[in-house]
């Protein structure tokens, strides 16, 4: 019975150790109160130092930004090589791979490309997500497509293209190699539906 109103009383004056303290038959201390503790319990925003460090009045922390997850190279990647300026990283993915694509601020296709290919236009299919940048791309006949992301990609045959804006453009690719056009049901070429 005795120890039922010791918890009553300790409950009221301010938890376990003020319990111990009176079992034990000492005093409980009062909790001493200070203008820097009031003002940190008033400002919950703001982290405490990390123990041993003192952070001067006035001087915030700066939380850092975290390496961009769309740029880290990518693991399981089995190629990873620079193709006229353009970032590739790719994987075998049962009989089809899966790429990512960073093409540089002010990349084109007929200016960095075309030279290491030998064709007036890329002749390769993309089907895939583009993840950050803007990219445009312009087909044989003339007609534009404009890729903004976040947003699904699916581009055919014969076309050029280049990044617009001060940021990469990164494009996650999937395809079957020479097979992409055939695999996926694309048109062989650009068309007017």
């Amino acid at each position: 019975m005795v120890k039922k109103t010791a918890r009553k009383k300790a409950s009221k004056a301010g938890g376990r150790k003020t319990v111990a303290r009176k079992a034990a038959g000492r005093k409980a201390s009062p909790r001493k109160t200070t203008k820097r503790a009031a003002s940190a319990t008033s400002r919950k925003a703001a982290k405490p130092a990390p123990r041993g460090i003192r952070i001067p009045r006035g001087i915030r922390r700066v939380r850092r930004a975290a390496p961009s997850v769309s740029m880290a190279d990518v693991r399981g990647a089995e190629v990873r090589r620079d193709i006229g300026g353009v970032r590739l990283e790719a994987g075998r993915a049962g009989q089809g791979r899966v790429k990512r694509m960073i093409y540089p601020p002010g990349y084109k296709w007929s200016t960095d490309t075309k030279p290491h290919v030998g064709t007036d236009l890329c002749m390769h299919a993309h089907v895939g997500f583009l993840v950050q940048g803007r990219i445009d791309v312009i087909y044989g006949d003339g007609c534009v497509e404009v890729f903004e992301a976040p947003q699904i990609v699916a581009v055919a045959p014969g076309h050029d293209g280049h990044v617009v804006g001060s940021e990469s453009a990164v494009l996650i690719e999937f395809d079957f190699e020479n097979d992409t056009v055939q695999r996926f049901g694309m048109p062989d070429a650009h068309r007017h539906e």
